[in-house]
């Protein structure tokens, strides 16, 4: 069994969180030569190449098993700290974690506001679909994951958090142009063939409601036809409706007010689009956690409606 030096996975932890070797120095103060000739010795206890030597660096896959090493380590060192009481002594956490945007938008920042200040931890955020959201698990970037995946990553324990309920909406000026005889003669070709908003290229919601629509399938495009527009952002996404600019899938709780209003105008009220949402989070024995943990499930709880058995 190798020996793996604490400073060693730290230094290795550091470059990948940095992306490059002379930014991991300046944070460690340490020289370029020494954080190579400790990345050089962690690699010959792995025997293995564990860094693309990238910019920004990159883990290799055995490096993603160094890399969760590493991080499990620095999160059980910071919460005997706590333990121990050496309060502002204990080294402060890092929490990186992986959430889709409409969460992050709608209830997620709540969830880390409550999170107690006495934890002395931080929080690095990434933003990924929730589809694709558990590689960031697999590979050791994150500790905990909002995610659309039931299935536990290796070393994960998965819980349902409910279902992100979306309704299919668009501006009125969109509408009349469109789908003029709405609602009536509303098909799933003509919804193919229409302007959307995407989020981006990985959001396939917008396809799979058309999929979904009922009637001769026959009659719909085998792909995708319409024009799409890509807006990345969670607001920037609603507001690209809001003006106009295609139809789309928006959280019930962002768009809600606005049906009520006449601003946006539901193509299929009978037809919410429910999106079930899971936490994934170490197994790792930890207090930050399980703290993070209990106030994720609280917050989503507000938000969130019929909560899907966990697998």
């Amino acid at each position: 069994m190798p020996q793996f030096p604490s400073e060693q996975l730290l230094t290795f932890a550091t470059v990948l969180s940095e992306g490059t070797l002379d930014a991991a120095a300046q944070l460690l103060h340490i020289t370029p030569s020494a954080v190579s000739q400790r990345l050089k010795a962690l690699e010959q206890s792995a025997g293995q190449v564990l860094l693309q030597r990238s910019n920004p660096a990159r883990a290799t896959t055995a490096g993603e098993v160094v890399l969760r090493l590493a991080r499990q380590i620095a999160q059980l060192e910071a919460d005997a700290g706590r333990e121990l009481g050496l309060g502002a002594d204990a080294a402060q956490l890092a929490v990186p974690i992986v959430v889709n945007a409409d969460s992050l938008a709608v209830w997620f920042l709540q969830a880390l506001a409550r999170v107690p200040g006495d934890l002395n931890v931080t929080f690095d955020l990434h933003r990924d679909d929730e589809q694709h959201s558990t590689s960031l698990l697999r590979s050791g970037t994150v500790m905990a994951a909002v995610t659309a995946t039931p299935e536990p990553v290796q070393g994960c324990r998965v819980e349902s958090l409910g279902v992100m309920r979306y309704r299919a909406v668009a501006a009125p000026g969109y509408m009349e142009r469109w789908f003029p005889e709405f609602p009536d003669g509303l098909e799933k070709s003509t919804l193919n063939a229409a302007p959307t908003v995407d989020f981006d290229r990985k959001d396939t919601y917008q396809w799979a409601f058309v999929q979904s629509w009922p009637g001769d399938d026959r009659a719909a495009a085998p792909e995708r036809k319409g024009p799409r527009h890509y807006v990345p952002a969670s607001q920037d996404f609603g507001d690209a409706i809001r003006l106009g600019l295609g139809w789309g899938l928006i959280p019930e709780v962002q768009c809600g007010p606005d049906i009520a209003d006449g601003r946006l105008i539901e193509l299929a009220p009978e037809r919410p689009f429910d999106v079930p949402l899971y936490w994934q989070r170490w197994k790792t024995a930890s207090r930050v956690l399980d703290v993070l943990s209990d106030t994720v499930r609280e917050v989503s709880a507000q938000y969130l409606t019929r909560p899907v058995p966990s697998s």
